[in-house]
């Protein structure tokens, strides 16, 4: 049975009528297909598919990128790379099963994989957590990234989560620090890195995962510090206006390639990725591809300067540095400025102004 959302009832009309005209035994008796009716109706439904996707909205765009049909981590960690053995366990507490992770081969070389997962049914779903990884979980990631940094494995990491595990539990084992030194970890990598969002990207639960070389986004996926009706509920107290905070957040694809977080949007399959998954997985495996084959000619050095001139130079296109292309030095640049402070006479000047300040109010008190 297939799930439509919202805003898809006349695409939900057209495909039921559609999927009569194909069966000949809808009626009683037997009839004959009209094929001419047929492709009349699907080209009204690729039409009407057309304009809704092309026409949505944030909040609808986050109502696709959390559609439960849609392909999961375990799908593309199965058919997009070979011989993958998952490794568990973070070595001080124990197993998060709301992330997969370990080796594997993509073209046949060597990747180490890592997969938040929300789960396929109820079940499942109870299982992984929805998504929602514990202190354990990134423990253990951040074990296999030192450890696929020590042997010059890359790392390809899907993110889908609505963000950390806020339990009690999770916060008694120091689920801050953990997403802090995940964070850390993938910053201080000199492996090429990608991470590839491919549902919901949500707060410090996506990006102790995403501080990455590369950050790929499916068209209708969505990566913000927050779910729009935890905003609103800040903002507004009124989750209802989420649309309102969406619409701030700028948490689609199209606005985040725009403002420079992410470098790149994978093209989904007309209706959202969960219509088409194998065209979805052609379109994600050549862009990994291309990905890796770009980190071959640079060295370990380059690809560390890279990752972190790309986040130093977020939010700094409209800002004083001159040339936000290298920003490899963390050094302040020596400016006019700069000298006029360091300067002997300023000094004097300030000191000066100081002591007789506090000389004024030593006489007035």
């Amino acid at each position: 049975m297939k799930n439509y959302l919202n805003f898809e009832n006349e695409i939900k009309d057209l495909e039921s009528e559609l999927d009569q005209l194909k069966d000949p035994y809808n009626q009683s008796g037997l009839s004959e297909v009209d094929t001419k009716k047929i492709s009349n109706v699907q080209s009204e439904l690729d039409e009407k598919l057309k304009m809704i996707y092309s026409n949505l909205d944030p909040w609808q765009t986050t109502m696709v990128a959390r559609h439960e049909d849609r392909p999961k981590s375990k799908f593309f960690i199965d058919n997009l790379f070979e011989d993958f053995i998952p490794l568990s366990g973070d070595r001080y507490y124990g197993e998060d099963k709301s992330v997969l992770s370990g080796f594997a081969k993509f073209n046949g070389n060597s990747v180490l994989v890592i997969g938040q997962e929300k789960g396929e049914d109820l079940d499942s779903r109870i299982k992984r957590n929805f998504g929602m990884m514990r202190p354990e979980g990134y423990r253990k990631t951040i074990r296999l990234m030192e450890l696929a940094d020590k042997f010059n494995i890359p790392i390809i990491s899907f993110i889908d989560t609505p963000g950390a595990y806020p339990g009690v539990g999770a916060e008694e084992r120091g689920q801050a620090e953990a997403i802090a030194k995940s964070i850390e970890c993938c910053m201080k990598l000199k492996v090429p890195t990608i991470a590839i969002i491919i549902g919901e990207g949500g707060s410090g639960g996506a990006i102790a995962l995403a501080s990455s070389n590369k950050v790929v986004m499916l068209e209708n996926a969505i990566y913000s510090v927050i779910s729009p009706e935890g905003c609103a509920t800040i903002l507004w107290r009124d989750p209802k206006k989420m649309l309102d905070a969406a619409k701030a957040m700028k948490l689609s694809a199209k606005d985040l390639l725009e403002l420079e977080i992410i470098d790149e949007i994978i093209q989904e399959p007309l209706g959202g990725a969960h219509r088409d998954k194998n065209l979805t997985l052609q379109y994600l495996k050549n862009s990994i591809n291309r990905n890796l084959e770009n980190f071959k000619t640079m060295s370990s050095e380059e690809v560390f300067n890279d990752r972190k001139n790309k986040f130093l130079k977020i939010g700094r296109n409209k800002g004083f540095i001159s040339n936000p292309e290298d920003l490899s030095s963390l050094k302040p640049e020596k400016t006019d400025l700069y000298q006029f402070l360091k300067s002997k006479k300023t000094l004097i000047v300030v000191t000066g102004i100081t002591l007789i300040t506090i000389a004024s109010l030593f006489f007035l008190l």
